[in-house]
């Protein structure tokens, strides 16, 4: 029987990170669909979303065949590195060490260097397809990575695949409705969740692959995640107050 808490924990952690980098990937599909022409930007769209879903039946099945103890420990200490990146940077902007990321900015400058990358063209336009296609397969490529690492090493690939497929579809649904960036999405708040989430993960998987016994079994990932919360919590006012404290001290 699959562990409840694993499973919903799995598609919560796919389905924000999907939904926080589909939104990246939507703004510059936007700007290129605006000012290059919408075949083309769908062109590269389409292109860059059948790469990764190759790379994800590629992947997945050869991932199955590693010893679980080892998969699971690689892949925890990756999941942790990658939690804690998007967590750090999450507190950052958070505490207002770093300015928070603005959609409407982005789509304003990513429309400018699409027009100063010459005229547009009839047909395929070469440059609106590598763009697309470049967004789209990069930001893909950490959604991928999350949903094969902690589906692989749990033998969740099944909810996580569905929780990114729900996000996804929620992008897109939102792109042809609204024609803009998704500016109100709280972003950072999405890269936080992330940020805790994987690095629950990590931890979890990371003592299984060594053969540490969890105090409560698999349940003892909502209390990591708890955990991490608070951590990141008291983060974000430390960095607070330290910049405050210099703040004021340079005024």
């Amino acid at each position: 029987m699959m562990p409840l808490a694993h499973a919903v924990a799995s598609m919560l952690a796919a389905f924000l990170a999907s939904l926080v980098e589909g939104v990246e990937a939507l703004t510059v599909v936007l700007a290129v669909g605006t000012v290059r022409g919408w075949r083309s930007a769908l062109t590269g769209t389409g292109m860059g979303i059948v790469s990764l879903l190759i790379l994800i039946v590629v992947l997945g099945p050869a991932l199955a065949r590693v010893p679980l103890g080892d998969l699971q420990f690689v892949v925890g200490v990756m999941l942790i590195l990658f939690g804690l990146r998007w967590l750090r940077k999450a507190i950052l902007r958070a505490s207002g060490v770093i300015a928070l990321r603005d959609e409407a900015a982005a789509f304003a400058s990513a429309s400018e260097t699409l027009r100063d990358s010459g005229a547009r063209r009839t047909g395929l336009d070469l440059i609106a397809v590598a763009t697309a296609y470049k967004t789209v397969t990069l930001e893909g490529l950490e959604v991928v990575f999350i949903v094969i690492a902690v589906g692989a090493a749990g033998g969740l690939l099944g909810p996580a695949s569905f929780g990114a497929a729900m996000a996804l579809a929620m992008v897109v649904a939102l792109g042809l409705i609204i024609h803009r960036p998704l500016a109100r999405l709280p972003e950072n708040t999405l890269k936080f969740a992330v940020g805790i989430l994987l690095s629950a993960f990590g931890t979890f998987w990371t003592g299984e692959g060594i053969g540490a016994a969890w105090p409560g079994g698999d349940w003892s990932i909502l209390v990591l995640i708890a955990a991490f919360f608070a951590v990141a919590s008291a983060s974000v006012l430390w960095c607070r107050t330290r910049r405050a404290k210099h703040y004021s001290s340079n005024v």
